[in-house]
C-alpha cells in the first residue's frame, strides 16, 4: 500500500488574450483584486491562432501573468470558474473578445484549465479538465505532442522558465 502524500502548493499564472488595451486593464485588476499580486508579467505579443478566437472574432495580443502567493493544486477548480465568469462579464460588458485560461506550475510540469473534455485531459470536478503542456526533463521545460503549437514559441517557454525559478525560490530551494 502506498501513503497518500499532499503535494506542494503550485504556482498560479493565467494566460491572457485580448482584444484591446482597455479590456487588458480591465482583467489585470480584476485578477488581481481575486488573486493577489502579479509577480510576473510577460510583454504583450500577437496571438493569432486558436479555435476560441475563429468563433468569436479575431484576438490581437496575450499575455502571461504569474501571482505571488502560491495555490493548493485543487483550487484550480474554483480558479478556472472565476476566469470563465470574467471572461463572460467582459464579452457582455464591452462586446469584445477575452480569453482567460488559468493554469498552475510544479517543479515538473505545467498545467492549463479547460472546460473541454479530449484524450489527454483529466477531469478534476465541475465541469473542468487539466492539460499536461509541458514536463520538466534535462533542466527544461518540454512540450508534448498535444501542446498547442503557439506554447511550442520560445518567448512562452521562457517564461515558464522564468516563472518556475520564482517558484523554487518560494518553496525554499
Amino acid at each position: 500500500m502506498s501513503d497518500m502524500i499532499i503535494p506542494a502548493k503550485a504556482k498560479f499564472f493565467v494566460s491572457v488574450i485580448y482584444s484591446s488595451d482597455e479590456i487588458l486593464s480591465e482583467l489585470e485588476k480584476r485578477l488581481t483584486k481575486k488573486f493577489g499580486i502579479i509577480d510576473y508579467r510577460t510583454r504583450s505579443f500577437p496571438y493569432v491562432s486558436g479555435e476560441f478566437f475563429r468563433e468569436k472574432g479575431p484576438a490581437q495580443h496575450r499575455v502571461f501573468l504569474s501571482f505571488g502567493k502560491l495555490m493548493k493544486r485543487e483550487r484550480i477548480v474554483s480558479v478556472k470558474r472565476i476566469t470563465a465568469g470574467l471572461e463572460k462579464r467582459v464579452m457582455k460588458q464591452d462586446r469584445q473578445s477575452a480569453k482567460i485560461d488559468p493554469g498552475y506550475l510544479t517543479l515538473s510540469n505545467v498545467f492549463i484549465a479547460t472546460g473541454r473534455d479530449y484524450f489527454h485531459r483529466v477531469y478534476v470536478g465541475k465541469g473542468v479538465y487539466l492539460e499536461n503542456e509541458y514536463r520538466y526533463v534535462g533542466k527544461r521545460y518540454q512540450p508534448w505532442e498535444w501542446t498547442p503549437p503557439d506554447l511550442h514559441k520560445p518567448e512562452n517557454v521562457f517564461f515558464f522558465h522564468e516563472v518556475r525559478m520564482l517558484y523554487q525560490k518560494q518553496l525554499g530551494g
